[in-house]
């Protein structure tokens, strides 16, 4: 990547989160900074408790900072209020979570069409996109199917079509395949990393799996709210 298409589109800067714990204080983040580019896929690895999961939140506007700035595509999330935090989200951000959350009343479809219908789209328009995206994750077959009716691999790939969906800038993804074996794992982390090259998307994963780490572009280690180092991923 020449770095004339470089851009920022998340910077860190001099990040604390404190807790009061009755009378002494946790540094769940200790002075965080980086920069993540346009299209880079970045893993944040670390240990339970190590601040991995706070600093996703944060990234997300989910949990505000003690002290510091959190600049997305341009717009500083720390100083934003609840509204215009949910109004950003959805216009630039997907979620993707371990536990796939999806609605079991709903099939394939209706899931992934969901970020669309709070945007306020038509409903022909959002089927149409849904599909579009059920194609890209390889779930054609599956698109009236209900999450019981699939497996753990494929629930997950709905989970991924509803945050691409929305066409992203930046897709947060935490334990992403948390609840699926090492197999599908590996097959889901290639087909996301696909999707965001062909996208040119921006992925930030928090994970505390080394392997999985290992498809990111860059690997930020995590300990004690402290990054520990920054090292370049293994898998092309």
């Amino acid at each position: 990547m020449s770095d004339t298409n470089k851009k920022t589109v998340i910077s860190v800067k001099d990040l604390y989160k404190i807790y009061r714990v009755g009378e002494s204080k946790v540094r769940a983040l200790n002075g965080v900074s980086f920069t993540i580019e346009k299209g880079e896929f970045c893993a944040i690895v670390g240990t339970s408790g190590s601040g991995k999961s706070t600093l996703l939140n944060m990234l997300a506007g989910l949990e505000k900072p003690t002290k510091g700035e959190i600049v997305i595509v341009g717009e500083h999330m720390e100083t934003k209020n609840e509204n215009q935090l949910v109004k950003f989200r959805r216009e630039h951000i997907g979620f993707i979570f371990q536990s796939f959350n999806l609605l079991a009343s709903m099939n394939a479809i209706e899931n992934v069409a969901m970020p669309l219908t709070f945007q306020g789209m038509a409903k022909e328009k959002r089927i149409k996109k849904a599909e579009e995206v059920l194609e890209l994750v390889g779930l054609s077959k599956h698109k009236k199917h209900k999450p019981t009716q699939m497996s753990g691999g494929q629930q997950q790939r709905v989970g991924i079509a509803r945050a691409l969906v929305v066409q992203p800038e930046i897709i947060f993804a935490d334990e992403p395949t948390g609840n699926l074996d090492s197999r599908t794992s590996a097959e889901v982390m290639a087909l996301i990393k696909k999707i965001i090259r062909e996208k040119n998307q921006t992925l930030v994963m928090v994970t505390h799996d080394d392997h999985l780490a290992s498809f990111a572009d860059r690997i930020f280690r995590i300990s004690d709210g402290k990054i520990i180092s920054i090292e370049n991923g293994t898998r092309e």
